[in-house]
């Protein structure tokens, strides 16, 4: 089935068609090209969604930009990870992926929304995500998403493939990879997002995750 769809909710556009619609298979049709996106209940009765995105691309990142984005952050070269180097990724939107060297670090989120907003669109970035390492296959994800209306992002399946596809092309996991992203916790709305990696460049990744309505 192909349905018209734009924008970061993929996961929880699926889930919701699934709800009314039954699960199965969809393809979603998007700016970036076609996402396909398959839904099933899992054994707690919930609908779990996975989406294959568009392959990805990283770029290095221009590092004027970079100083600029660390100085709104108000963090210093020495907060990042130097294993887990700047970079942008691409698996259909644009994301800085910046890697603190500590959860401390990742924890303690300050920044001028005005500003970084303005250099946001500048960059055409969508989201900045914020990562950091726990072990060789999970990490720690902050989302920051002004070109949203929001600070924060809980949960972004754009930004976790884009986060997919930078760890496959700077040969930071073992390939072919389930890599965990664990998300939204210090805003006080946890999500996990488990990644796909498959070894062909050329392929996308898969995005796994499940959706829940909220109450007004």
């Amino acid at each position: 089935m192909e349905v018209p769809f734009c924008g970061h909710a993929t996961i929880a556009t699926a889930v919701a068609f699934a709800d009314v619609h039954g699960p199965g298979d969809l393809l979603l049709s998007t700016q970036a090209g076609p996402i396909k996106v398959s839904t099933s209940v899992n054994p707690a009765g919930f609908t779990d969604a996975t989406l294959v995105s568009v392959p990805p691309r990283v770029e290095a990142m221009d590092e004027v930009l970079l100083d600029e984005l660390l100085a709104i952050l108000g963090w210093s070269p020495t907060d990042l990870d130097p294993g887990l180097p700047p970079r942008v990724a691409n698996a259909g939107a644009s994301h800085p992926i910046i890697a603190a060297a500590t959860r401390e670090r990742l924890a303690d989120l300050v920044y001028d929304f005005p500003v970084l907003a303005e250099l946001m669109a500048r960059a055409r970035w969508t989201t900045i995500d914020l990562v950091w390492r726990e072990s060789a296959d999970v990490f720690h994800a902050r989302n920051l998403f002004p070109p949203g209306g929001i600070v924060e992002d809980p949960a972004t399946g754009a930004a976790a493939a884009a986060f997919g596809g930078y760890l496959r092309a700077l040969a930071l996991i073992a390939l072919p990879a389930t890599a965990t992203v664990y998300q939204g916790h210090d805003m006080g709305r946890p999500s996990r997002i488990t990644l796909s990696i498959p070894e062909d460049p050329a392929s996308g990744i898969s995005v796994t995750g499940t959706a829940l309505a909220l109450s007004p």
